[in-house]
């Protein structure tokens, strides 16, 4: 019998210690993947410590009822102390290693500012430099004010609070970088949340350290479907352009709601009669500050290349057509998107949808105008950014759409350098459910009846799996490439010479999906990083060297590159994969079949 007992008793403490090593992997990976700060790892260490001490010294034998009354008090603990070491909020710094020290004044046209060294001392960084006053309070939905001068020097050693936008759980952006990026690492040193802020038009600024003068200036433009993101990740860093003689220029901009809310009444009370693109408005205004200050950081501001990415690639094709722009930059990047197809796919509607979502806004908050809506707390206001982030026709920023305007030889860039990825709709369809049956109803809902069967003999699908790949295919073709191939013909009309890239480069992150391009394009794969080979790295150095020569001079072609030719739609462009160099435009067939919808296309004498 004591020896049953002992048995049991053994075999009691081997599941006791089996299920407490499951706690505490799953406790801290918690606090890991919530970001919670080091008192919660030492609390949650004592308190599991703890539980075992109790377990062995005075639980041992007791009924089980009671050895569960136990756990349950641990559960209790744990959830208090992940509650307790719940991460700050802090602002990102804008050096990510430890700063070599800070720079000297800068002088600016409303006041000093001084910024951070690279942890090896070769770049010098400005974080958070105001370029408008911030639009909170009354200046909800008003054209940017520029920024009151400041006394003394500021110190611009940080990132400004991204612009306001809804954000989840910590532990959600985790996850993603696992999933989606495959390059989590495990840290003590980012236990802590982004600030989010109504608060949010400042600028950032990366030069070679010491003296300039006469730099190319980039400004670069973030994505996010024009609802998230922000001017300070890593795989569009400027530092490393920085390091090769460019002066990197990005910035916040209002989002959603408060940066593409469009209402008659709001149109009323502006002195020029606009309403729905104040996001635009801040990045003219951030353009502004550049043709103003940019010499006090070395660059030239006679020489700016306006680039984008995403949502950020659809406002600078858009920003290519205002007149407010003009003769505020010279050239253009466009990344992975451009509102300048005949209908746009996306981040684009006309004035008459946007006044139908405000009334809907109105609506839900039981406002009665939009200044009523101003009273309403920016956190509130932000998940109508699901009804508000697009682009429209507002008599002002665009007096028509960027396609009729290149229809007309309308245009402020002199030379583009633009592309897509091979995979653009791969994180857009994660959670798809294309399969053999569903996918003839949703090819006929995009394109209607005619086009659709012209579709679906160019991508047939006998099974589920090449319905996968053929909707991927067309989901890619219709919401991204076909705006380039649009973009390309009317440059083409305009004289406006034009580089298309197309990136097809797998990796171990991203690869060739939307976005994989520009950690290779801005010089950015991290030195420690096992997810990139050296054919990857040679790639990044062809590329970043393609984009230097093009910011400095509108041609991306230098010595010892091959020749990257000139492109016009349906043509040819330039492959950046397995292989590098010019090869056939991809999805000309659909392209062609876009064309006869909208009625555009040489053979229609339209664009």
């Amino acid at each position: 019998m004591g020896k049953e007992n002992g048995k049991s008793r053994a075999r009691g403490r081997a599941a006791f210690a089996v299920f407490a090593a499951l706690y505490g992997i799953i406790l801290f990976s918690v606090l890991e993947l919530g970001k919670h700060t080091v008192a919660g790892w030492i609390l949650s260490a004592a308190a599991l410590g703890g539980f075992v001490l109790l377990r062995i010294k005075v639980l041992e034998g007791k009924k089980a009822g009671i050895r569960l009354l136990g756990w349950a008090g641990l559960f209790a603990v744990s959830a208090l102390i992940l509650a307790v070491s719940w991460p700050p909020v802090r602002n990102v710094p804008a050096v990510s290693g430890k700063s070599a020290g800070k720079t000297g004044v800068v002088h600016t046209a409303a006041g000093d500012v001084s910024g951070v060294l690279s942890e090896d001392g070769k770049v010098e960084v400005y974080a958070g430099i105001p370029y408008a006053e911030p639009p909170v309070g009354d200046l909800r939905w008003r054209e940017p004010v520029p920024k009151t001068p400041w006394e003394g020097v500021l110190e611009a050693d940080s990132f400004a609070p991204m612009s306001m936008q809804t954000r989840n759980l910590p532990i959600y952006y985790s996850l993603a970088q696992i999933i989606g990026y495959h390059d989590y690492r495990i840290s003590l040193s980012d236990n802590y949340r982004e600030p989010v802020s109504e608060d949010s038009l400042y600028l950032n600024v990366w030069k070679p350290a010491g003296g300039a003068e006469s730099l190319p200036v980039l400004v670069y433009i973030h994505g996010g479907s024009l609802q998230t993101g922000q001017p300070w990740y890593a795989d569009y860093s400027g530092e490393s352009l920085a390091r090769d003689g460019i002066v990197v220029v990005n910035m916040g901009y209002r989002l959603g709601i408060f940066g593409f809310f469009a209402d008659p009444g709001l149109a009323a009370e502006s002195s020029h009669g606009t309403t729905g693109n104040y996001g635009l408005l801040d990045q003219i205004a951030a353009l502004e500050w550049v043709r103003d200050n940019i010499a006090a950081f070395g660059g030239d501001p006679s020489n700016v290349t306006l680039a984008g990415e995403s949502a950020g690639s659809a406002c600078v094709s858009a920003l290519c057509t205002s007149p407010l722009a003009k003769g505020l930059f010279r050239r253009a990047v466009c990344e992975s998107s451009t509102v300048t197809a005949p209908e746009p796919a996306h981040s684009f509607r006309l004035s008459a949808e946007a006044y139908a979502a405000a009334e809907k806004t109105k609506e839900r908050f039981g406002a009665a105008d939009a200044e009523a809506l101003r009273a309403v707390p920016a956190a509130d206001l932000a998940p109508e950014m699901n009804y508000h982030h697009h682009i429209t026709v507002d008599g002002y920023v665009l007096p028509q759409t960027p396609w009729e305007a290149y229809e007309k030889g309308i245009h402020n860039e002199e030379a583009r350098m633009h592309g897509f990825n091979r995979y653009e709709s791969a994180p857009f369809l994660l959670f798809d459910r294309t399969t053999a049956a569903n996918y003839p109803d949703r090819v006929r809902a995009w394109f209607g009846a005619d086009a659709a069967k012209k579709v679906l003999e160019l991508y047939p699908a006998a099974d589920s799996a090449a319905a996968v790949s053929a909707w991927a295919d067309i989901y890619s073709a219709a919401l991204f490439t076909y705006g380039h191939y649009c973009w390309d013909r009317q440059g083409t009309g305009c004289g406006i010479p034009s580089y298309t890239y197309y990136f097809t480069k797998n990796n171990g992150r991203l690869g060739a999906w939307h976005s994989g391009e520009e950690v290779y394009l801005y010089g950015n794969i991290p030195d420690d990083s096992n997810l990139y080979t050296g054919a990857d790295r040679e790639l990044s150095a062809m590329m970043k060297s393609y984009f230097i020569n093009f910011i400095s001079g509108g041609d991306p072609n230098g010595e010892g590159l091959p020749v990257w030719e000139e492109s016009s739609a349906g043509g040819r462009l330039f492959e950046f994969g397995e292989r590098t160099g010019m090869t056939a435009y991809p999805f000309a067939d659909l392209h062609a079949i876009l064309d006869e919808m909208y009625g555009t296309g040489p053979e229609n004498g339209k664009g």
